[in-house]
Protein backbone atom coordinates (compact mmCIF):
# COMPACT_ATOMS: atom_id res chain seq x y z
CA UNK A 1 0.00 0.00 0.00
CA UNK A 2 1.37 3.39 -0.96
CA UNK A 3 1.72 5.70 2.03
CA UNK A 4 1.67 9.03 0.22
CA UNK A 5 4.03 11.97 0.35
CA UNK A 6 6.81 11.94 2.91
CA UNK A 7 6.86 14.89 5.28
CA UNK A 8 3.15 15.66 4.93
CA UNK A 9 2.51 15.23 8.65
CA UNK A 10 4.64 18.23 9.52
CA UNK A 11 2.83 20.34 6.91
CA UNK A 12 -0.54 19.27 8.33
CA UNK A 13 0.48 20.48 11.79
CA UNK A 14 1.28 23.88 10.34
CA UNK A 15 -2.02 24.05 8.49
CA UNK A 16 -3.98 23.11 11.58
CA UNK A 17 -2.37 25.84 13.60
CA UNK A 18 -3.40 28.39 10.98
CA UNK A 19 -7.00 27.17 10.88
CA UNK A 20 -7.27 27.02 14.64
CA UNK A 21 -6.11 30.61 14.87
CA UNK A 22 -8.65 31.74 12.31
CA UNK A 23 -11.75 30.11 13.78
CA UNK A 24 -11.13 29.52 17.45
CA UNK A 25 -12.38 26.82 19.81
CA UNK A 26 -15.67 25.22 18.87
CA UNK A 27 -15.43 26.61 15.37
CA UNK A 28 -17.38 29.78 16.13
CA UNK A 29 -20.40 28.24 14.40
CA UNK A 30 -23.86 29.61 15.07
CA UNK A 31 -25.65 26.25 14.97
CA UNK A 32 -29.11 27.81 15.24
CA UNK A 33 -28.56 29.49 11.88
CA UNK A 34 -28.55 26.52 9.53
CA UNK A 35 -27.66 28.51 6.42
CA UNK A 36 -24.75 30.23 8.09
CA UNK A 37 -23.64 26.92 9.62
CA UNK A 38 -23.06 25.38 6.21
CA UNK A 39 -21.53 28.51 4.70
CA UNK A 40 -18.96 28.79 7.48
CA UNK A 41 -18.25 25.07 7.72
CA UNK A 42 -17.62 24.65 3.99
CA UNK A 43 -15.47 27.77 3.88
CA UNK A 44 -13.17 26.27 6.52
CA UNK A 45 -13.05 22.98 4.63
CA UNK A 46 -12.13 24.77 1.40
CA UNK A 47 -9.37 26.71 3.18
CA UNK A 48 -7.83 23.76 4.99
CA UNK A 49 -8.08 21.16 2.23
CA UNK A 50 -7.08 23.71 -0.42
CA UNK A 51 -3.82 24.47 1.39
CA UNK A 52 -3.12 20.77 1.88
CA UNK A 53 -3.77 20.03 -1.80
CA UNK A 54 -1.35 22.74 -2.85
CA UNK A 55 1.42 21.14 -0.76
CA UNK A 56 0.70 17.52 -1.63
CA UNK A 57 2.66 15.86 -4.40
CA UNK A 58 2.13 12.37 -5.73
CA UNK A 59 4.77 9.82 -4.79
CA UNK A 60 6.48 7.81 -7.49
CA UNK A 61 3.31 6.02 -8.54
CA UNK A 62 1.02 5.89 -11.57
CA UNK A 63 -2.00 5.07 -9.42
CA UNK A 64 -3.03 8.60 -8.42
CA UNK A 65 -5.81 10.31 -10.36
CA UNK A 66 -9.16 9.71 -12.00
CA UNK A 67 -12.80 9.52 -10.95
CA UNK A 68 -14.74 6.38 -10.04
CA UNK A 69 -18.54 6.40 -10.41
CA UNK A 70 -20.75 4.02 -8.43
CA UNK A 71 -24.43 3.57 -9.20
CA UNK A 72 -27.18 2.29 -6.86
CA UNK A 73 -30.94 2.60 -6.61
CA UNK A 74 -31.18 4.52 -3.35
CA UNK A 75 -30.35 7.96 -2.00
CA UNK A 76 -27.91 8.14 0.93
CA UNK A 77 -30.71 8.87 3.38
CA UNK A 78 -29.69 11.41 6.07
CA UNK A 79 -26.29 11.67 4.41
CA UNK A 80 -23.31 11.66 6.74
CA UNK A 81 -25.36 12.22 9.91
CA UNK A 82 -24.63 8.98 11.75
CA UNK A 83 -26.91 9.85 14.65
CA UNK A 84 -30.06 9.27 12.61
CA UNK A 85 -28.99 6.86 9.86
CA UNK A 86 -30.57 3.44 9.31
CA UNK A 87 -29.63 2.77 5.66
CA UNK A 88 -26.86 0.31 4.70
CA UNK A 89 -25.32 2.24 1.78
CA UNK A 90 -25.33 5.41 3.88
CA UNK A 91 -23.64 3.69 6.81
CA UNK A 92 -20.96 2.32 4.49
CA UNK A 93 -20.23 5.81 3.20
CA UNK A 94 -19.96 7.10 6.74
CA UNK A 95 -17.66 4.28 7.89
CA UNK A 96 -15.35 4.02 4.88
CA UNK A 97 -15.68 7.15 2.71
CA UNK A 98 -16.29 10.39 4.61
CA UNK A 99 -15.96 9.54 8.29
CA UNK A 100 -14.26 6.97 10.55
CA UNK A 101 -15.01 4.37 13.20
CA UNK A 102 -12.70 3.67 16.11
CA UNK A 103 -12.11 0.09 14.92
CA UNK A 104 -12.51 -1.91 11.71
CA UNK A 105 -12.80 -5.59 10.85
CA UNK A 106 -10.03 -7.15 8.79
CA UNK A 107 -10.61 -9.93 6.24
CA UNK A 108 -10.62 -12.56 9.02
CA UNK A 109 -13.23 -10.51 10.94
CA UNK A 110 -10.72 -9.65 13.65
CA UNK A 111 -10.94 -6.11 15.00
CA UNK A 112 -8.13 -3.77 14.02
CA UNK A 113 -7.21 -0.18 15.01
CA UNK A 114 -8.54 2.62 12.83
CA UNK A 115 -9.35 6.00 14.37
CA UNK A 116 -8.34 4.41 17.67
CA UNK A 117 -4.60 3.75 17.65
CA UNK A 118 -5.04 1.17 20.39
CA UNK A 119 -7.43 0.10 23.12
CA UNK A 120 -7.51 -2.00 26.27
CA UNK A 121 -10.07 -3.42 28.69
CA UNK A 122 -9.55 -3.45 32.43
CA UNK A 123 -10.31 -7.16 32.90
CA UNK A 124 -10.57 -9.64 30.02
CA UNK A 125 -12.60 -12.09 32.13
CA UNK A 126 -14.99 -9.55 33.61
CA UNK A 127 -14.60 -6.24 31.74
CA UNK A 128 -16.06 -3.05 33.16
CA UNK A 129 -14.23 -0.40 31.10
CA UNK A 130 -12.80 0.00 27.61
CA UNK A 131 -10.13 2.65 27.09
CA UNK A 132 -9.53 3.97 23.57
CA UNK A 133 -6.46 5.94 22.47
CA UNK A 134 -7.27 8.20 19.51
CA UNK A 135 -4.67 8.64 16.77
CA UNK A 136 -2.82 11.95 17.05
CA UNK A 137 -2.67 12.50 13.26
CA UNK A 138 -6.34 12.62 12.19
CA UNK A 139 -8.00 15.91 11.31
CA UNK A 140 -11.52 16.99 10.58
CA UNK A 141 -11.72 18.29 7.03
CA UNK A 142 -12.08 21.84 8.37
CA UNK A 143 -8.70 21.62 10.11
CA UNK A 144 -9.65 20.79 13.69
CA UNK A 145 -7.86 17.87 15.25
CA UNK A 146 -9.93 14.77 16.07
CA UNK A 147 -9.69 14.08 19.78
CA UNK A 148 -11.22 12.31 22.77
CA UNK A 149 -13.94 14.95 23.08
CA UNK A 150 -15.29 13.83 19.70
CA UNK A 151 -15.56 10.25 20.94
CA UNK A 152 -17.18 11.29 24.20
CA UNK A 153 -19.64 13.60 22.42
CA UNK A 154 -20.58 10.84 20.01
CA UNK A 155 -21.13 8.38 22.85
CA UNK A 156 -23.23 10.78 24.90
CA UNK A 157 -25.39 11.60 21.88
CA UNK A 158 -26.05 8.09 20.60
CA UNK A 159 -26.91 6.84 24.11
CA UNK A 160 -29.31 9.74 24.74
CA UNK A 161 -32.77 8.26 24.15
CA UNK A 162 -33.98 11.62 22.82
CA UNK A 163 -31.62 11.22 19.85
CA UNK A 164 -33.49 8.07 18.74
CA UNK A 165 -30.25 6.50 17.53
CA UNK A 166 -31.40 3.51 15.45
CA UNK A 167 -28.88 1.09 16.99
CA UNK A 168 -29.29 2.17 20.60
CA UNK A 169 -29.80 -1.44 21.72
CA UNK A 170 -26.11 -2.11 21.01
CA UNK A 171 -25.48 -0.21 24.25
CA UNK A 172 -27.97 -2.01 26.48
CA UNK A 173 -25.06 -3.44 28.46
CA UNK A 174 -23.17 -0.14 28.70
CA UNK A 175 -23.57 2.75 31.11
CA UNK A 176 -25.36 5.25 28.93
CA UNK A 177 -25.07 9.03 28.88
CA UNK A 178 -22.43 11.26 30.50
CA UNK A 179 -21.87 8.76 33.33
CA UNK A 180 -20.76 6.15 30.84
CA UNK A 181 -17.85 8.05 29.31
CA UNK A 182 -14.79 9.81 30.70
CA UNK A 183 -12.21 11.90 28.87
CA UNK A 184 -8.85 11.00 30.39
CA UNK A 185 -6.79 13.37 28.26
CA UNK A 186 -7.00 14.93 24.81
CA UNK A 187 -6.51 11.58 23.07
CA UNK A 188 -7.78 9.07 25.65
CA UNK A 189 -11.39 8.21 26.44
CA UNK A 190 -12.85 5.54 28.70
CA UNK A 191 -16.24 3.86 28.19
CA UNK A 192 -18.01 1.99 31.00
CA UNK A 193 -19.89 -1.29 30.80
CA UNK A 194 -22.90 -1.80 33.04
CA UNK A 195 -22.89 -5.61 33.09
CA UNK A 196 -21.26 -8.59 31.36
CA UNK A 197 -21.95 -9.11 27.68
CA UNK A 198 -20.86 -11.85 25.31
CA UNK A 199 -19.76 -9.51 22.52
CA UNK A 200 -19.10 -6.24 24.31
CA UNK A 201 -16.68 -4.91 21.64
CA UNK A 202 -19.04 -5.41 18.70
CA UNK A 203 -20.49 -1.88 18.50
CA UNK A 204 -17.18 -0.19 17.79
CA UNK A 205 -16.51 -1.16 14.14
CA UNK A 206 -19.91 0.33 13.25
CA UNK A 207 -20.19 3.45 15.44
CA UNK A 208 -19.04 6.47 13.42
CA UNK A 209 -17.38 9.29 15.37
CA UNK A 210 -18.97 12.70 14.82
CA UNK A 211 -17.52 16.24 15.15
CA UNK A 212 -17.89 17.65 18.66
CA UNK A 213 -16.81 21.14 17.61
CA UNK A 214 -19.61 21.43 15.05
CA UNK A 215 -22.58 19.64 16.58
CA UNK A 216 -22.22 19.79 20.36
CA UNK A 217 -24.57 22.76 20.67
CA UNK A 218 -27.27 21.28 18.44
CA UNK A 219 -30.20 19.96 20.51
CA UNK A 220 -30.50 16.23 19.88
CA UNK A 221 -34.12 16.73 18.82
CA UNK A 222 -32.86 18.90 15.93
CA UNK A 223 -30.28 16.45 14.60
CA UNK A 224 -32.73 14.83 12.19
CA UNK A 225 -33.32 18.14 10.38
CA UNK A 226 -29.83 19.57 10.71
CA UNK A 227 -28.12 20.37 7.38
CA UNK A 228 -24.80 18.84 8.45
CA UNK A 229 -25.72 15.43 7.09
CA UNK A 230 -26.81 16.26 3.56
CA UNK A 231 -25.66 19.82 2.82
CA UNK A 232 -22.31 20.33 4.51
CA UNK A 233 -20.90 17.17 6.12
CA UNK A 234 -17.44 17.78 7.56
CA UNK A 235 -15.79 14.39 7.85
CA UNK A 236 -12.40 13.07 8.89
CA UNK A 237 -12.13 10.07 6.55
CA UNK A 238 -10.27 9.46 3.28
CA UNK A 239 -12.71 11.46 1.12
CA UNK A 240 -13.90 15.05 1.49
CA UNK A 241 -17.49 16.07 0.70
CA UNK A 242 -17.79 18.23 -2.44
CA UNK A 243 -21.42 18.28 -3.55
CA UNK A 244 -24.82 16.65 -3.03
CA UNK A 245 -27.63 16.82 -5.57
CA UNK A 246 -30.69 15.32 -3.84
CA UNK A 247 -31.95 12.13 -5.49
CA UNK A 248 -29.18 12.44 -8.10
CA UNK A 249 -25.63 12.21 -6.81
CA UNK A 250 -22.94 12.72 -4.19
CA UNK A 251 -19.39 13.82 -5.02
CA UNK A 252 -16.29 13.46 -2.86
CA UNK A 253 -12.60 14.22 -3.44
CA UNK A 254 -9.42 12.76 -2.00
CA UNK A 255 -8.32 13.90 1.44
CA UNK A 256 -4.62 14.87 1.13
CA UNK A 257 -4.08 14.76 4.90
CA UNK A 258 -5.42 11.28 5.56
CA UNK A 259 -2.80 9.61 7.82
CA UNK A 260 0.08 7.88 6.07
CA UNK A 261 -0.09 4.96 8.50
CA UNK A 262 -3.64 4.29 7.26
CA UNK A 263 -2.64 4.49 3.60
CA UNK A 264 -2.37 8.23 3.08
CA UNK A 265 -4.24 10.14 0.39
CA UNK A 266 -6.59 7.89 -1.63
CA UNK A 267 -5.51 7.00 -5.14
CA UNK A 268 -8.66 8.39 -6.77
CA UNK A 269 -8.96 12.13 -7.20
CA UNK A 270 -12.74 11.97 -7.03
CA UNK A 271 -15.49 9.55 -6.18
CA UNK A 272 -19.11 9.93 -7.33
CA UNK A 273 -22.15 8.06 -6.01
CA UNK A 274 -25.08 8.22 -8.44
CA UNK A 275 -28.70 7.56 -7.49
CA UNK A 276 -30.30 5.62 -10.36
CA UNK A 277 -33.65 4.33 -9.07
CA UNK A 278 -34.19 1.72 -11.78
CA UNK A 279 -32.22 -1.49 -12.15
CA UNK A 280 -32.54 -1.80 -15.92
CA UNK A 281 -31.01 1.66 -16.29
CA UNK A 282 -28.25 0.73 -13.85
CA UNK A 283 -27.34 -2.30 -15.95
CA UNK A 284 -27.33 -0.25 -19.15
CA UNK A 285 -25.10 2.37 -17.53
CA UNK A 286 -22.68 -0.34 -16.39
CA UNK A 287 -22.57 -2.01 -19.81
CA UNK A 288 -22.02 1.34 -21.58
CA UNK A 289 -19.39 2.37 -18.99
CA UNK A 290 -21.29 5.39 -17.69
CA UNK A 291 -20.70 3.95 -14.23
CA UNK A 292 -17.84 1.82 -12.92
CA UNK A 293 -19.75 -0.12 -10.28
CA UNK A 294 -23.35 -1.32 -10.15
CA UNK A 295 -24.28 -2.08 -6.55
CA UNK A 296 -26.34 -5.23 -6.10
CA UNK A 297 -27.66 -6.14 -9.58
CA UNK A 298 -30.45 -8.67 -9.85
CA UNK A 299 -29.50 -12.32 -10.36
CA UNK A 300 -31.15 -12.33 -13.78
CA UNK A 301 -28.76 -9.54 -14.83
CA UNK A 302 -25.67 -11.52 -13.83
CA UNK A 303 -25.24 -13.33 -17.20
CA UNK A 304 -25.01 -10.03 -19.11
CA UNK A 305 -22.38 -8.73 -16.71
CA UNK A 306 -20.37 -11.96 -16.90
CA UNK A 307 -20.56 -11.94 -20.71
CA UNK A 308 -18.92 -8.53 -21.00
CA UNK A 309 -15.12 -8.65 -21.41
CA UNK A 310 -14.93 -5.24 -19.72
CA UNK A 311 -16.76 -6.24 -16.54
CA UNK A 312 -16.29 -8.45 -13.50
CA UNK A 313 -19.12 -9.92 -11.42
CA UNK A 314 -18.28 -10.10 -7.72
CA UNK A 315 -20.24 -12.67 -5.71
CA UNK A 316 -20.06 -13.36 -1.99
CA UNK A 317 -22.10 -14.51 1.03
CA UNK A 318 -23.94 -11.64 2.61
CA UNK A 319 -25.43 -11.16 6.11
CA UNK A 320 -28.76 -9.91 4.79
CA UNK A 321 -32.25 -11.08 4.01
CA UNK A 322 -35.42 -9.90 2.30
CA UNK A 323 -38.60 -9.95 4.34
CA UNK A 324 -42.15 -8.76 4.77
CA UNK A 325 -42.71 -6.96 8.08
CA UNK A 326 -46.17 -7.22 9.62
CA UNK A 327 -47.37 -4.35 11.79
CA UNK A 328 -48.96 -6.26 14.67
CA UNK A 329 -50.47 -3.01 15.93
CA UNK A 330 -52.93 -3.34 13.04
CA UNK A 331 -55.93 -5.61 13.81
CA UNK A 332 -55.25 -7.81 10.78
CA UNK A 333 -51.85 -8.88 12.07
CA UNK A 334 -52.27 -8.90 15.84
CA UNK A 335 -52.77 -12.69 15.86
CA UNK A 336 -49.72 -14.93 15.26
CA UNK A 337 -51.95 -17.44 13.46
CA UNK A 338 -52.70 -14.80 10.83
CA UNK A 339 -49.02 -13.95 10.40
CA UNK A 340 -48.17 -17.63 9.95
CA UNK A 341 -51.00 -17.94 7.44
CA UNK A 342 -49.48 -15.08 5.44
CA UNK A 343 -46.16 -16.94 5.30
CA UNK A 344 -47.47 -20.33 4.21
CA UNK A 345 -50.01 -18.92 1.75
CA UNK A 346 -47.10 -17.64 -0.37
CA UNK A 347 -44.86 -20.00 -2.32
CA UNK A 348 -41.60 -18.53 -1.08
CA UNK A 349 -39.44 -21.34 -2.46
CA UNK A 350 -40.56 -20.56 -6.01
CA UNK A 351 -39.80 -16.88 -5.39
CA UNK A 352 -36.28 -17.86 -4.32
CA UNK A 353 -35.74 -20.06 -7.36
CA UNK A 354 -37.05 -17.44 -9.78
CA UNK A 355 -35.31 -14.41 -8.29
CA UNK A 356 -32.00 -15.70 -6.97
CA UNK A 357 -31.13 -18.33 -9.58
CA UNK A 358 -28.78 -20.06 -7.22
CA UNK A 359 -27.37 -16.88 -5.63
CA UNK A 360 -28.93 -17.40 -2.20
CA UNK A 361 -31.28 -19.54 -0.15
CA UNK A 362 -34.72 -19.62 1.47
CA UNK A 363 -34.91 -17.94 4.88
CA UNK A 364 -37.18 -18.65 7.83
CA UNK A 365 -35.47 -16.58 10.54
CA UNK A 366 -32.90 -13.80 10.63
CA UNK A 367 -30.04 -16.09 11.68
CA UNK A 368 -27.99 -15.85 8.49
CA UNK A 369 -25.61 -18.34 6.83
CA UNK A 370 -22.55 -16.56 8.29
CA UNK A 371 -23.76 -17.09 11.87
CA UNK A 372 -22.61 -20.11 13.90
CA UNK A 373 -26.22 -20.97 14.87
CA UNK A 374 -27.54 -20.98 11.31
CA UNK A 375 -29.66 -24.10 10.72
CA UNK A 376 -30.48 -24.76 7.04
CA UNK A 377 -33.03 -27.44 8.03
CA UNK A 378 -35.38 -24.72 9.26
CA UNK A 379 -36.03 -23.76 5.63
CA UNK A 380 -38.68 -26.51 5.48
CA UNK A 381 -40.53 -25.44 8.64
CA UNK A 382 -43.04 -23.15 6.89
CA UNK A 383 -43.59 -24.78 3.51
CA UNK A 384 -46.18 -23.52 1.06
CA UNK A 385 -49.56 -24.78 2.36
CA UNK A 386 -52.57 -22.67 1.30
CA UNK A 387 -55.03 -25.20 2.77
CA UNK A 388 -53.42 -24.83 6.20
CA UNK A 389 -53.35 -21.04 5.74
CA UNK A 390 -57.13 -21.01 5.20
CA UNK A 391 -57.65 -23.04 8.37
CA UNK A 392 -55.46 -20.69 10.44
CA UNK A 393 -57.37 -17.66 9.17
CA UNK A 394 -60.66 -19.28 10.09
CA UNK A 395 -59.36 -20.14 13.57
CA UNK A 396 -58.39 -16.48 13.98
CA UNK A 397 -61.95 -15.39 13.13
CA UNK A 398 -61.49 -14.34 9.52
CA UNK A 399 -64.30 -15.93 7.48
CA UNK A 400 -65.82 -15.25 4.08
CA UNK A 401 -69.12 -14.31 5.69
CA UNK A 402 -70.83 -12.87 2.58
CA UNK A 403 -69.31 -15.40 0.14
CA UNK A 404 -67.73 -12.74 -2.07
CA UNK A 405 -64.28 -14.36 -1.93
CA UNK A 406 -62.93 -11.85 0.64
CA UNK A 407 -62.67 -12.70 4.34
CA UNK A 408 -64.21 -10.52 7.05
CA UNK A 409 -63.91 -10.45 10.83
CA UNK A 410 -66.82 -10.66 13.28
CA UNK A 411 -67.55 -6.94 12.75
CA UNK A 412 -67.77 -7.41 9.01
CA UNK A 413 -64.49 -5.60 8.31
CA UNK A 414 -62.78 -7.00 5.21
CA UNK A 415 -59.27 -8.44 5.34
CA UNK A 416 -57.46 -6.02 3.05
CA UNK A 417 -54.19 -4.23 3.61
CA UNK A 418 -51.54 -2.09 1.92
CA UNK A 419 -48.20 -3.72 1.13
CA UNK A 420 -45.43 -1.15 0.69
CA UNK A 421 -42.15 -1.55 -1.17
CA UNK A 422 -39.54 0.83 -2.53
CA UNK A 423 -39.27 2.08 -6.08
CA UNK A 424 -36.54 0.82 -8.38
CA UNK A 425 -36.34 -2.67 -6.90
CA UNK A 426 -37.88 -5.11 -9.37
CA UNK A 427 -37.45 -8.07 -7.03
CA UNK A 428 -39.65 -6.48 -4.40
CA UNK A 429 -42.18 -5.37 -7.00
CA UNK A 430 -42.40 -8.99 -8.17
CA UNK A 431 -42.79 -10.25 -4.59
CA UNK A 432 -45.65 -7.79 -4.05
CA UNK A 433 -47.37 -8.97 -7.22
CA UNK A 434 -47.00 -12.65 -6.27
CA UNK A 435 -48.29 -12.00 -2.77
CA UNK A 436 -51.25 -10.09 -4.15
CA UNK A 437 -52.20 -13.05 -6.36
CA UNK A 438 -51.55 -15.86 -3.88
CA UNK A 439 -53.13 -14.19 -0.86
CA UNK A 440 -56.24 -13.50 -2.95
CA UNK A 441 -56.56 -17.28 -3.27
CA UNK A 442 -57.00 -17.55 0.51
CA UNK A 443 -59.42 -14.62 0.71
CA UNK A 444 -57.10 -11.70 1.50
CA UNK A 445 -56.91 -8.53 -0.60
CA UNK A 446 -53.47 -6.92 -0.98
CA UNK A 447 -52.98 -3.36 -2.26
CA UNK A 448 -49.34 -2.94 -3.35
CA UNK A 449 -47.94 0.58 -2.94
CA UNK A 450 -44.57 1.72 -4.27
CA UNK A 451 -42.74 4.54 -2.48
CA UNK A 452 -39.39 6.31 -2.59
CA UNK A 453 -37.10 4.35 -0.27
CA UNK A 454 -36.43 7.11 2.26
CA UNK A 455 -40.12 7.95 2.49
CA UNK A 456 -41.06 4.33 3.14
CA UNK A 457 -38.43 3.84 5.84
CA UNK A 458 -39.45 7.10 7.52
CA UNK A 459 -43.06 5.91 7.67
CA UNK A 460 -42.06 2.57 9.15
CA UNK A 461 -39.60 3.87 11.76
CA UNK A 462 -41.60 6.88 12.94
CA UNK A 463 -43.66 6.72 16.11
CA UNK A 464 -46.82 6.64 13.96
CA UNK A 465 -45.73 3.36 12.24
CA UNK A 466 -47.65 4.36 9.12
CA UNK A 467 -47.78 0.98 7.40
CA UNK A 468 -49.69 -2.31 7.40
CA UNK A 469 -46.97 -4.44 5.85
CA UNK A 470 -43.78 -3.72 3.94
CA UNK A 471 -41.18 -5.54 1.86
CA UNK A 472 -37.58 -4.52 2.44
CA UNK A 473 -34.10 -5.87 3.07
CA UNK A 474 -32.25 -6.13 6.36
CA UNK A 475 -28.49 -6.29 6.78
CA UNK A 476 -27.55 -7.78 10.15
CA UNK A 477 -23.90 -6.87 9.78
CA UNK A 478 -21.04 -9.11 10.82
CA UNK A 479 -19.95 -9.89 14.34
CA UNK A 480 -22.69 -10.46 16.87
CA UNK A 481 -26.32 -10.98 15.95
CA UNK A 482 -28.70 -9.22 18.29
CA UNK A 483 -32.36 -8.79 17.33
CA UNK A 484 -33.29 -6.98 20.53
CA UNK A 485 -33.96 -3.75 18.67
CA UNK A 486 -36.34 -5.58 16.33
CA UNK A 487 -38.44 -7.73 18.63
CA UNK A 488 -37.94 -6.99 22.34
CA UNK A 489 -41.05 -5.46 23.88
CA UNK A 490 -38.93 -2.92 25.80
CA UNK A 491 -37.86 -1.45 22.43
CA UNK A 492 -41.39 -0.93 21.08
CA UNK A 493 -40.88 2.83 20.78
CA UNK A 494 -37.49 2.67 19.06
CA UNK A 495 -37.07 3.01 15.27
CA UNK A 496 -36.34 -0.61 14.35
CA UNK A 497 -39.20 -2.11 16.39
CA UNK A 498 -41.48 -1.78 13.39
CA UNK A 499 -43.61 -4.85 14.03
CA UNK A 500 -44.67 -4.07 17.61
CA UNK A 501 -43.74 -7.59 18.72
CA UNK A 502 -44.62 -8.29 22.35
CA UNK A 503 -43.86 -11.84 23.45
CA UNK A 504 -42.44 -12.71 26.91
CA UNK A 505 -40.49 -15.74 25.66
CA UNK A 506 -38.84 -13.72 22.89
CA UNK A 507 -37.90 -11.09 25.48
CA UNK A 508 -36.40 -13.70 27.79
CA UNK A 509 -34.39 -15.36 25.05
CA UNK A 510 -33.10 -12.06 23.66
CA UNK A 511 -31.94 -11.08 27.15
CA UNK A 512 -30.22 -14.44 27.62
CA UNK A 513 -28.54 -14.73 24.20
CA UNK A 514 -26.38 -11.68 24.77
CA UNK A 515 -24.95 -13.06 28.01
CA UNK A 516 -24.01 -16.62 27.01
CA UNK A 517 -20.38 -16.67 25.90
CA UNK A 518 -19.84 -20.39 25.26
CA UNK A 519 -21.02 -21.20 21.74
CA UNK A 520 -22.25 -24.69 22.55
CA UNK A 521 -24.45 -23.30 25.31
CA UNK A 522 -25.52 -20.40 23.12
CA UNK A 523 -26.47 -22.70 20.25
CA UNK A 524 -29.24 -24.27 22.37
CA UNK A 525 -30.75 -20.90 23.12
CA UNK A 526 -30.43 -19.82 19.49
CA UNK A 527 -32.30 -22.94 18.38
CA UNK A 528 -35.14 -22.26 20.82
CA UNK A 529 -35.22 -18.61 19.80
CA UNK A 530 -35.60 -19.52 16.14
CA UNK A 531 -38.44 -21.90 16.97
CA UNK A 532 -40.29 -19.11 18.78
CA UNK A 533 -39.75 -16.74 15.85
CA UNK A 534 -41.16 -19.40 13.52
CA UNK A 535 -44.23 -19.59 15.73
CA UNK A 536 -44.75 -15.85 16.13
CA UNK A 537 -43.79 -14.77 12.57
CA UNK A 538 -43.21 -11.06 13.15
CA UNK A 539 -41.74 -11.17 9.64
CA UNK A 540 -42.35 -13.40 6.69
CA UNK A 541 -38.75 -14.18 5.78
CA UNK A 542 -38.26 -14.62 2.04
CA UNK A 543 -34.58 -15.31 1.36
CA UNK A 544 -30.94 -14.77 2.18
CA UNK A 545 -29.58 -13.36 -1.05
CA UNK A 546 -25.90 -13.55 -1.88
CA UNK A 547 -24.43 -10.18 -2.77
CA UNK A 548 -23.59 -9.40 -6.38
CA UNK A 549 -21.70 -6.36 -7.68
CA UNK A 550 -20.80 -5.46 -11.24
CA UNK A 551 -17.39 -3.75 -11.58
CA UNK A 552 -15.66 -2.30 -14.63
CA UNK A 553 -12.19 -3.80 -15.00
CA UNK A 554 -10.65 -0.35 -15.46
CA UNK A 555 -11.24 0.13 -11.74
CA UNK A 556 -8.46 -1.77 -9.96
CA UNK A 557 -7.92 -2.86 -6.37
CA UNK A 558 -11.61 -3.22 -5.56
CA UNK A 559 -12.36 -5.43 -2.57
CA UNK A 560 -15.94 -6.20 -1.54
CA UNK A 561 -17.15 -8.80 0.94
CA UNK A 562 -19.50 -9.29 3.89
CA UNK A 563 -17.96 -6.27 5.62
CA UNK A 564 -19.26 -3.92 2.92
CA UNK A 565 -18.77 -2.62 -0.59
CA UNK A 566 -16.69 0.46 0.22
CA UNK A 567 -14.31 -1.17 2.74
CA UNK A 568 -11.16 -0.27 0.77
CA UNK A 569 -12.30 2.59 -1.46
CA UNK A 570 -9.17 4.52 -0.52
CA UNK A 571 -7.19 1.82 -2.37
CA UNK A 572 -9.23 1.82 -5.59
CA UNK A 573 -7.23 3.09 -8.58
CA UNK A 574 -7.51 3.60 -12.32
CA UNK A 575 -4.61 3.30 -14.80
CA UNK A 576 -3.82 6.65 -16.45
CA UNK A 577 -4.80 5.42 -19.91
CA UNK A 578 -8.22 4.29 -18.63
CA UNK A 579 -9.27 7.55 -16.98
CA UNK A 580 -12.22 9.57 -18.22
CA UNK A 581 -11.37 12.87 -19.95
CA UNK A 582 -9.15 15.57 -18.55
CA UNK A 583 -9.44 16.32 -14.90
CA UNK A 584 -11.25 13.06 -14.19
Amino acid sequence: MNTGAAGLTLAVSTLFAACGGDYGGGGGVATADFGRFCEEALARVDAFIGRAESEWSAPDSTRYGGTAVVGAIGELTNGMNHFVTSNYETNDHQQFVNLMTLLQYDSTLAMQPYLAESWEVDDLEDPSTITFHVRPDVFWHDGFKVDAEDVAFTYRTITDTATAYPNLSMFDHYVRGPEGVEVIDSLTVRIRLARPHAEYMDPWPSVVIMPHHLLEDVPVTQLQQHPYGTQCPVGNGPFVFVEHRPQESWMFKANPVFPNVLGGRPHLDRYVYRVIPEQTTLLTDLLTENIDVYINPRADQAPQIEASPRLTLLHYTWPAYTLVAWNSRRPWFADARVRRAMSIAVDRRKIVEAQLRGYGSLANTGVNPLHFAYDPSLADELAYAPVVARRLLEEAGWLDRDRDGLRENADGEPFEFTLKYNQGNQRRADIAEIMQAQLAEVGVRVRPQVLEFGTMIAQMTSQERDFDAAIFGWNTGIGRLDETALFHSDKAGEPYAMTGTNDPRIDQLLDTLQLVIDREDAARFWHEYQQVILEQQPYTYIYFDDRLDGVNKRLRGVQMDARGEWINIKDWWIPAEERRGSGS
